[in-house]
């Protein structure tokens, strides 16, 4: 996320050791000037509440019109369910954005019909439709389907499901981290996630979980059907064919469009460990490239 002059990088860390801790997981939180060069802050949202006791699990930003940048996260809640929350910054004039609260109100979204409460997980950045209305996909899971879940907001506070997929995979599991974003036809700058003209196509991202890897997908955003979705041009064949961001380890990956430069940059997880024991060896995990 970019805002006043700072980016700023939000992560899923474990306080308490170097593997993955179901119970504690926090968001890290840094910051730079130039993308290279960064500044370990206090950690921006740690579990303290219904929504989130257990663990702070993936998200997104999303910046509101009057550069207000809100987070939208996955919790765990008291009885182990994956539930979305929302977390605000406490002082918009601080450019480090050093202090979070969060909605009185969380958690916002809980699994609806059709959806495992357990799989149920990382909301993306929040895009603006022709109606006016907010919307977000959530990564969901019914059976082996995998599925990308829309919501629509007018407040960004209370939030409507809608009753039919955004997408969906038969076979594949969860779908982690969903990203949704418009690319230009005929430029290669970068464009803000709300836009929707016939200048860009669509892209969808999803990191399928059970083979750790994170496919995109090019195609039609069919916002004025009466099943609003996504059509992607070629479907997920689990061959060479299908696209790639990354072909090495590279998981988890999210974006943001940079106002500063119009460009969309792209981060992701690499996990250059050779066992969970080695990890504990080094006392560190993960790369973010």
């Amino acid at each position: 996320m970019y805002y006043k002059g700072v980016y700023h990088f939000f992560y899923q860390r474990n306080p308490d050791g170097a593997t993955f801790g179901h119970e504690k997981m926090v968001w890290g939180h840094s910051v730079s000037k130039d993308l290279i060069n960064w500044t370990h802050l206090n950690d921006a949202i740690e579990p303290s509440c219904v929504g989130d006791s257990k663990s702070c699990f993936s998200g997104s930003a999303t910046i509101l019109p009057g550069e207000k940048p809100l987070m939208l996260y996955t919790g765990i809640d008291g009885k182990g369910h994956q539930v979305q929350n929302l977390a605000m910054p406490n002082n918009l004039s601080d450019p480090y954005l050093r202090e979070w609260e969060k909605h009185p109100q969380n958690p916002l979204m809980t699994a609806p019909s059709g959806v495992e409460e357990n799989e149920f997980r990382d909301p993306s950045t929040a895009w603006q439709g022709k109606d006016g209305k907010w919307r977000v996909i959530i990564g969901a899971q019914k059976g082996d389907q995998g599925k990308a879940i829309l919501y629509r907001s007018d407040d960004f506070v209370n939030w409507i499901v809608d009753p039919n997929p955004f997408y969906a995979t038969d076979g594949t599991g969860v779908c982690e981290c969903p990203e949704f974003f418009p690319v230009y036809i005929n430029s290669t700058n970068g464009v803000d996630t709300t836009m929707e003209n016939s200048s860009v196509r669509h892209v969808l991202k999803i990191s399928y979980y059970r083979r750790h890897l994170d496919f995109y997908f090019i195609g039609k955003y069919a916002s004025d059907s009466d099943q609003e979705k996504f059509i992607p041009d070629a479907k997920y064949t689990e061959t060479y064919k299908d696209l790639r961001f990354d072909y090495g380890l590279y998981y988890a990956s999210k974006s943001f469009f940079d106002y500063a430069t119009n460009r969309r940059i792209l981060w992701g997880w690499v996990e250059e460990h050779d066992s969970k024991q080695d990890s504990i060896d080094k006392g560190w995990a993960g790369l973010q490239v």
